[in-house]
């Protein structure tokens, strides 16, 4: 089967010449297919962006502030989850996160709209969960 597969028999061809379905086939000739990638256990898993969703008032607020290239570059690649309610900002690194909790802090004042400051706190929350989650 695998030399018939390697011949240029398609996998559909195979399935019917031995009356399995093509799942059968394709587990047979996995690592002949051109996606196969195999893993070398010596490499490190690639790290998967950390995805949070900011709320809109934070974002708006920390857009206005002066922010280090990093959070700016994290803020600004930003996508718009719900129109007018929220960013989603994929970073690799939950440190920037952090550091842009710690930017915002004048919205967890009395002197921030009550709005403002219920938007930190969820924002807060989210971000400690987020720490609570990675090892």
């Amino acid at each position: 089967m695998r030399t018939a597969y390697l011949e240029g028999r398609s996998i559909a061809a195979l399935a019917r010449d031995h009356d399995v379905s093509r799942g059968a086939i394709r587990t047979a000739v996995a690592d002949l297919l051109p996606e196969y990638t195999a893993a070398d256990p010596g490499v490190p898993a690639p790290e998967l962006p950390v995805v949070l969703d900011m709320p809109g008032k934070v974002a708006d607020f920390l857009r206005a502030a002066e922010l280090e290239p990093a959070e700016r570059a994290a803020l600004d690649q930003g996508v718009t989850v719900r129109r007018g309610q929220g960013y989603t900002l994929r970073v690799t690194e939950p440190e920037v996160h952090r550091q842009l909790l710690n930017r915002c802090q004048p919205l967890g004042n009395a002197t921030a709209v009550p709005a403002q400051r219920k938007a930190r706190r969820e924002y807060e929350n989210r971000v400690t969960a987020l720490g609570a989650e990675t090892p």
